[in-house]
């Protein structure tokens, strides 16, 4: 569900923005992305800021909270959060402003290794003491087996969206942005995500497979498990794209179908 973009802050935003940060200098929204009302960089007397912002009465507002929840503890691995303000109609995020471009995902990119070192990083971060959802809960209607909802169980921090418009390339190695469906689960369950996106990406199956295996927690996903995944992933991308028009849709959908049919022809 794409979320309209404003071109233009409201005077409200910017009152909230001076009110954290102090003096406005500058101010140039951003059209990437699709998951907030307010996307922009906004430059005051000592810092530049990126800001992102939903009205309170969203019904994905509760996105805002849970990056500011999440955000003190993947200091390392992401922009730092400077402020996060819900007042006047708004929540809105100050982000520190990361100069880098959007990771590559194609086949022989560079960014992949230090993709893969940075999500290796995520998972030695223990799980916070913030509400998140868990993946058997977000997955349960995608199953035809309740069973195999277990196999989705854990206590790891997921990022889970590995869009790269979502990866930041740095002079600091991959930072990981949109932290709003943070999830509970699997360690092993956000490389196997971050795969699908190398497969629309170029990647064959197999090819995503052997870049997602770098990952540390990769040793321990049952294949059982990974099926379970793959079956999973092909009905929510179906589900997706017959109800988006949104551009990345349609290869999300083959790339779901084409690993959910390589697992389905493995020994």
């Amino acid at each position: 569900m794409p979320i309209p973009r404003l071109t233009e802050l409201l005077d409200a935003v910017l009152r909230l923005i001076e009110k954290a940060s102090g003096p406005i200098a500058g101010v140039e929204t951003v059209t990437a992305g699709r998951n907030s009302a307010i996307a922009a960089r906004v430059r005051t007397a000592d810092r530049t800021l990126f800001v992102k912002g939903l009205p309170l009465d969203h019904p994905w507002v509760w996105t805002q909270k849970r990056e500011a929840d999440v955000g003190p503890y993947v200091r390392d691995i992401a922009p730092e959060l400077h402020w996060h303000v819900e007042e006047d109609g708004w929540s809105l995020l100050g982000f520190e402003h990361i100069a880098g471009g959007h990771a590559d995902f194609t086949p022989g990119s560079p960014d992949l290794p230090a993709v893969m070192a940075s999500m290796g990083r995520l998972a030695d971060v223990p799980a916070p003491d913030v509400e998140l959802k868990t993946m058997p809960h977000r997955l349960r209607t995608y199953v035809d087996d309740p069973a195999d909802l277990s196999w989705f169980t854990g206590n790891s921090l997921l990022h889970t969206e590995w869009n790269p418009h979502n990866v930041l390339m740095t002079d600091r190695g991959a930072l990981f942005v949109d932290w709003g469906w943070a999830s509970t689960g699997a360690a092993w369950i956000d490389p196997a995500l971050w795969l699908l996106w190398l497969i629309a990406q170029g990647h064959t199956p197999g090819q995503a497979e052997s870049e997602a295996a770098a990952h540390p927690a990769w040793q321990d996903a049952p294949p059982a498990g990974l099926d379970a995944l793959a079956r999973v992933q092909h009905r929510l991308w179906d589900s997706i794209a017959g109800e988006s028009t949104d551009d990345w849709a349609r290869p999300m959908q083959h790339a779901a179908q084409a690993w959910a049919e390589y697992r389905t022809a493995k020994p």
